[in-house]
């Protein structure tokens, strides 16, 4: 396949392109886009095609040396992306058409702002986008899809006929806090006391909790929290997207990425909340528990990501998808963007009109939302 200066190609899974020249396209700090990251996914069989993750990326130029990448996948269905499509993929399918396969830009399992669509200047993005395009087109696919990309490159993948769609995540953001006491002091006093007495009540449950970074982690520790993360997920939805061995990859090839805040009871592990971070963010991923202590979630998973934010100087913590309740603790909304091609006008236009009517509701909501956060309002943007 070859666009207008340089060839494109499709190369499969990750191994297929070397560590160096992809990871030299990527910006620096995020970790989710590494080739380390990706492969880990694959080879652990957690993203594969009998998973319904078909490997496919895209490179442009030559393939030892790309000047441009996008991690790129094949789907047979539309779970674990966080950017809901299925009632897209109902309609067209009653409608006669087939929505499955589609083609997916974007980090398996992963709902984290960040780019997509990798090059070494603006010129080769812009053609990258429409190679994504030519790709769904000659591989006669329904649709392409590019997950929480940079609202830049959505505007990029606009140009080339993708429909821009958004969405709401919360992130906390470091105003410069001293400490937690000085974020704290930024809220109102009944928010303020309301934080404080969850704190309190964990401290008083009688568990001990510690949070691990660097070389103080090792494989055992991941391994550990495996049992976690299955339980949490069985819970709520059913199907555990992350092998076991995926966890014990992340532990041998990101343990400086990790913060790993544990739970631990009598000196049993309990429970334990996954956090990866960049040089200006904490991302936090995972969580599970087999201990019912009421607020740990919120001590484990948002508490101490913010005291760690704060130590180390971090600018924010994102804090995954959804989440109301991330909102009274300090969580920002903000919106994360997606682009979707659909090569079907009769879906297309039906799509658009939603698309609009979202935007706008979503744009009212966001004002909404920020009028509930627990701030003083002299401490909000």
């Amino acid at each position: 396949m070859a666009t207008a200066t340089q060839e494109a190609s499709l190369v499969g899974p990750i191994a297929g392109i070397p560590a160096a020249a992809w990871d030299g396209l990527c910006p620096d700090g995020n970790p989710f886009l590494r080739h380390a990251f990706l492969a880990a996914l694959e080879d652990s069989g957690s993203a594969v095609a009998e998973a319904g993750w078909q490997p496919l990326h895209l490179t442009m130029g030559e393939p030892e040396a790309p000047t441009a990448a996008c991690p790129l996948y094949v789907k047979g269905h539309s779970y674990g992306e966080y950017v809901f499509d299925h009632g897209w993929a109902d309609a067209y399918e009653r409608a006669g058409g087939q929505y499955y396969p589609k083609l997916l830009v974007g980090v398996p399992f992963t709902p984290v702002p960040g780019p997509r669509l990798l090059a070494a200047s603006e010129a080769q993005r812009q053609q990258l986008a429409a190679t994504i395009r030519g790709a769904t087109d000659k591989l006669g696919l329904s649709s392409a899809h590019v997950n929480f990309a940079s609202e830049a490159e959505v505007a990029l993948l606009e140009e080339e006929g993708f429909l821009r769609r958004r969405g709401i995540q919360f992130h906390w953001h470091n105003r410069g806090y001293r400490d937690f006491q000085d974020f704290l002091d930024a809220m109102r006093s009944t928010k303020r006391k309301a934080i404080r007495k969850e704190r309190a009540a964990v401290a008083a449950a009688g568990v001990e909790i510690r949070t691990l970074t660097g070389e103080a982690l090792t494989e055992a520790d991941l391994a550990a929290f495996y049992p976690f993360y299955v339980s949490t997920v069985d819970k709520r939805w059913g199907s555990a997207y992350l092998t076991a061995d995926f966890f014990r990859r992340l532990a041998r090839n990101f343990a400086e990425r990790i913060v790993l805040v544990t739970v631990r009871q009598e000196g049993t592990l309990v429970g334990a909340a996954l956090n990866l971070r960049s040089g200006d963010t904490l991302y936090g991923r995972l969580w599970g528990c087999r201990k019912e202590v009421e607020f740990l979630h919120f001590e484990a998973c948002y508490y101490r990501a913010i005291d760690f934010a704060i130590q180390h100087g971090l600018a924010r913590v994102e804090a995954g998808a959804q989440g109301m309740h991330k909102l009274q603790r300090g969580y920002e909304p903000v919106f994360t963007h997606s682009a979707h091609y659909i090569r079907d006008p009769g879906l297309r236009e039906p799509v658009h009109r939603y698309l609009k009517q979202e935007s706008r509701a979503q744009a009212a909501e966001l004002v909404e939302l920020r009028g509930l956060l627990p701030f003083h309002r002299e401490h909000q943007d």
